[in-house]
């Protein structure tokens, strides 16, 4: 029986991780820092440890007689101190790598962010070399473009490297995506820009851990990079229909100029940081960027080499999570 660790397991992702791969026969190592949450997701063949990413040493340890890693632990909110993200981000995936080598690890998935294509305009179809440089809209972005180029660096020492760019994950258990749109909906309303016609991705948590197993089974793909969606790109506001009209919430929209709040979300930003505010402000360049241009990426790469296939479409998704969201706030 092969041993695949798995970092993050306590978060929305990774909890999908350690149960796929059980399911697929492998003995499961899940670290996270959530003993609460790792005593949930044990059984007979996930072991659940507790570790800080940025224990060099104890990472070493627990690597011992691992097969395979799958980094899925960091730190992504959009707004927080430089220190904590390049801590999580980059630090500690140094600290996975390091530990990885010294163990002889086969394998090495690292799960990234198209977050890092980002930049305040329209793309459609962005292949996995189209990165801008030096991409600082928020502290994650930067964070995860130097924990690529710590995986890069990596590759060309010789461990075998797989990473994967998911995006916009949800599904049960997401604590991001869904739920803030439905508590800015509950709130204020949300703000559409050119009336939501943007076309965007988005992908189904189950698709991504599909895209994941594959990235750990296949061969031949050392120091690739996999774009990931559900392969249908769709409007904002046909997205928000679709939640809303499952979740039999009615929706709330109000119109918004990109520019005037792009300019607001920069000056709030600044605010923030000269009074050194750690809680997120009401708007974001990020956010603003996300939810005002179109943005899609290109998956034939994966679809080629991985032989990935969405399992679950935009609309199945957003049925199992409707269901489970009204039974639990009924």
């Amino acid at each position: 029986m092969k041993t695949i660790l798995v970092t993050g397991a306590t978060g929305f992702l990774g909890k999908y991780l350690v149960k796929r791969f059980e399911k697929e026969g492998f003995c499961v190592k899940a670290i996270g820092r959530n003993e609460k949450a790792g005593k949930e997701i044990s059984s007979n063949n996930i072991e659940f440890i507790k570790v800080d990413l940025t224990d060099e040493s104890k990472l070493v340890e627990v690597c011992k007689g691992v097969d395979f890693v799958v980094h899925a632990g960091a730190l992504s909110t959009v707004w927080g101190e430089y220190r904590k993200f390049y801590e999580a981000n980059v630090i500690g995936t140094k600290n996975i790598i390091n530990a990885c080598m010294q163990n002889g690890v086969e394998r090495l998935v690292f799960v990234s962010s198209p977050s890092i294509y980002t930049e305040g305009k329209d793309k459609f179809k962005i292949k996995e070399n189209e990165v801008p440089k030096n991409n600082k809209l928020n502290n994650y972005i930067a964070t995860k473009l130097l924990a690529e180029e710590e995986v890069k660096k990596a590759n060309e020492e010789g461990l075998y490297t797989v990473v994967i760019r998911p995006r916009g994950i949800f599904g049960v258990g997401d604590t991001s995506i869904i739920p803030r749109l439905i508590n800015v909906n509950g709130k204020t309303g949300i703000p559409l820009m050119s009336d939501g016609e943007q076309l965007v991705d988005i992908t189904y948590v189950e698709n991504v851990v599909e895209a994941i197993f594959l990235s750990v089974i296949k061969e031949n793909i050392s120091g690739e990079i996999f774009n990931i969606t559900n392969d249908e790109s769709i409007k904002f506001k046909e997205i928000l229909d679709m939640l809303f009209a499952e979740l039999n919430i009615k929706p709330k929209y109000k119109n918004v100029n990109f520019r005037v709040a792009y300019s607001i979300a920069t000056i709030l930003e600044k605010v923030y940081r000269v009074l050194n505010i750690e809680k997120e402000p009401i708007l974001t360049r990020y956010t603003v960027c996300t939810i005002g241009n179109s943005q899609t990426l290109d998956i034939e790469k994966a679809k080629k080499l991985l032989g990935y296939k969405p399992i679950y479409t935009i609309k199945e998704g957003l049925k199992i999570y409707s269901k489970w969201w009204r039974e639990n706030n009924d």
